[in-house]
């Protein structure tokens, strides 16, 4: 009762109501991400967080639970206890679906290496837009991922269209709704938290998990 108390004053002084400091709190924790960009719902949400960011972070702090707030591209994420923020320590292992910690498939693992080294590549071209993104086709993500890891994307349509649909979920990327993925001709925009997602130390990991993927390619792939 303290507790409600106190953060009914804390909300209160902000013009907001508990209600909705619970909404801000559970949309976190069910999709472990707010991106401004995403939806008029998340564009409220977020703005209430910047609002409220202090009793936020305080509040999941109690948990050990991090937080990263990336002002110039307006997107929150937490971080499980025991990360390392803003980068992971195991990629596996800080992801968001539902709850902290969600283990990624082979297909997921090998997808996000290669978008962040899509985007590191982007990024050295100047080919970024002015909101920190990089559009790229499907044939060459295709292309990348079998020059890297030696794989491809899921041939059966309904799996790779969840798997796109999985990292839309952790706003990775960014496409069309009804966007068909079954041609070369489908585009993406991978999103800049790709960079805080997949750091410079987790990459490398990531490079070691591509070995062990390239050595362990389901039959599909051959």
């Amino acid at each position: 009762m303290m507790l409600n108390e106190f953060l009914q004053e804390a909300v209160e002084r902000e013009n907001v109501t508990l209600s909705e400091f619970r909404e801000l709190v559970v949309r976190l924790l069910n999709y472990g991400v707010l991106c401004r960009s995403e939806s008029q719902i998340e564009q409220q949400i977020y703005d209430r967080y910047l609002r409220l960011s202090d009793l936020v972070e305080e509040y999941f702090g109690l948990m050990d639970i991090g937080i990263l707030h990336e002002p110039r591209f307006e997107y929150v994420r937490l971080y499980p206890p025991g990360s390392h923020v803003p980068g992971m320590e195991e990629a596996e292992e800080s992801a968001f679906s539902g709850s902290l910690r969600a283990r990624l498939s082979q297909h997921e693992v090998a997808l996000i290496l290669v978008l962040r080294l899509q985007y590191d590549k982007a990024l050295r071209e100047g080919q970024v837009d002015e909101n920190g993104y990089v559009t790229e086709s499907l044939e060459s993500l295709g292309i990348a991922i079998k020059n890297v890891l030696g794989r491809s994307l899921p041939e059966k349509m309904t799996e790779r269209t969840q798997l796109f649909k999985r990292l839309r979920q952790l706003r990775l990327i960014d496409c069309r709704q009804d966007e068909r993925f079954d041609s070369g001709e489908a585009w993406i925009k991978i999103h800049p938290m790709i960079v805080n997602f997949v750091n410079d130390e987790c990459l490398q990991a990531l490079e070691g998990e591509g070995d062990d993927i390239q050595s362990e390619r389901d039959p599909d792939d051959e």
